[in-house]
């Protein structure tokens, strides 16, 4: 049963306006309530809110991923002192049901890495860019008016989204939440029809992933445009659709895909989440998930040492610089490395006065 719905706008004139109320505190003094969704968005009043409504023992479901990344350990330290829960499947993946999974189906693997496509519009945008050799910004002039991307889009196309859902998935994974300003993220604005191209004329896709992988006490925890294989499900992901890929020690690989964002996807998680805190024992463990506030001073691991292959594309490629880097040429001014850190690549390039023109990781 709905009481209320807190909203600052006129609602008088809707079907329902006796349910809306502009007082917070009507929600909360209110001991028949024990549930809130909160769907405001935004750190505040959001978080705010969530904290005292659990205080008050009242579990909260939220799609906020803002507040999720940033206080999620200490929201969920407050429900479980109080007896209730805090919920969040709808802040990654809309409608994907994946941190259930990951809660729950999978807790018996050792998760090694989770690696996704986990924004809708940066995924739409490349698209364009691929199906019609548009460039970057006419592509986001599309996107805006399909009304996949926000008039200030910086959040989608540099790369914070999808860095708020990654740092939610990897808490979830590993146990410890890293703010998404300390990961290393990088979004799409540097992207070119070019590097579309040459991605497709190499067997790859190319895609902006959110990753996290296990390393020796730590995880790597980042955001980049990656070419990906076009054997691999992801780059077969496109429009706004989100896919998420899961590898665990026993399952192997796992893949997540469907609608990352719309009201109607978002609905489906928040209720179902409504249904678990209310259908059952909010004291109930199963589905919690419980992480760390101070994250190990090791445990994020540093980007730059990070092993992979590299696509470099430079105004001309000669034999000898691609044999410094064991490179595979893929076109007479693009080159795929083979295998260095961030750090050792970086260095050849320094030494040797090679100055790529697009660099983007292999993944």
């Amino acid at each position: 049963e709905v009481k209320y719905i807190l909203d600052i706008r006129d609602f008088s004139n809707h079907p329902d306006a006796k349910l809306f109320t502009k007082d917070v505190n009507a929600i909360l003094d209110d001991p028949e309530i024990t549930a809130v969704v909160e769907a405001m968005g935004g750190s505040h009043p959001a978080y705010d809110f969530s904290l005292e409504a659990l205080k008050r023992s009242k579990s909260v479901i939220t799609s906020n991923k803002e507040v999720v990344a940033n206080f999620g350990a200490e929201l969920l330290e407050t429900a479980k002192e109080n007896g209730v829960k805090y919920l969040f499947e709808a802040s990654v993946g809309g409608g994907i049901p994946i941190i259930r999974p990951l809660l729950s189906s999978l807790c018996g693997n050792d998760v090694i890495s989770v690696a996704g496509i986990l924004n809708g519009t940066t995924n739409f945008i490349i698209n364009e860019m691929q199906t019609k050799n548009s460039g970057f910004f006419d592509a986001l002039k599309i996107a805006q008016e399909n009304g996949y991307a926000e008039r200030d889009p910086s959040a989608d196309i540099d790369g914070l989204d999808a860095a708020r859902k990654i740092c939610i998935l990897s808490a979830i994974v590993f146990g410890q939440i890293v703010s998404p300003d300390k990961i290393h993220v990088e979004g799409i604005r540097n992207v070119t029809p070019r590097d579309i191209q040459d991605a497709d004329r190499s067997g790859y896709a190319l895609r902006l992933l959110g990753v996290a992988e296990r390393a020796v006490d730590g995880a790597y925890i980042f955001v980049c445009p990656f070419f990906v294989k076009k054997d691999c499900l992801l780059a077969g992901v496109k429009g706004v659709t989100n896919g998420i890929r899961v590898v665990g020690n026993a399952v192997g690989e796992l893949h997540f895909t469907g609608a990352g964002a719309g009201k109607l996807p978002t609905a489906s998680a928040l209720v179902c989440d409504v249904m678990d805190a209310v259908g059952g024992d909010p004291s109930d463990n199963k589905n919690r998930a419980e992480w760390k506030k101070d994250v190990s001073e090791d445990f994020l691991k540093d980007f730059s040492e990070r092993r992979g292959r590299t696509y470099l594309r430079f105004a001309s490629v000669s034999e000898s610089a691609a044999a410094l880097l064991g490179a595979e040429i893929i076109t007479p001014d693009a080159l795929i490395t083979s295998e260095f850190s961030e750090s050792e690549l970086d260095a050849i390039l320094e030494k040797n006065s090679l100055k790529p023109i697009s660099r983007i990781r292999v993944f």
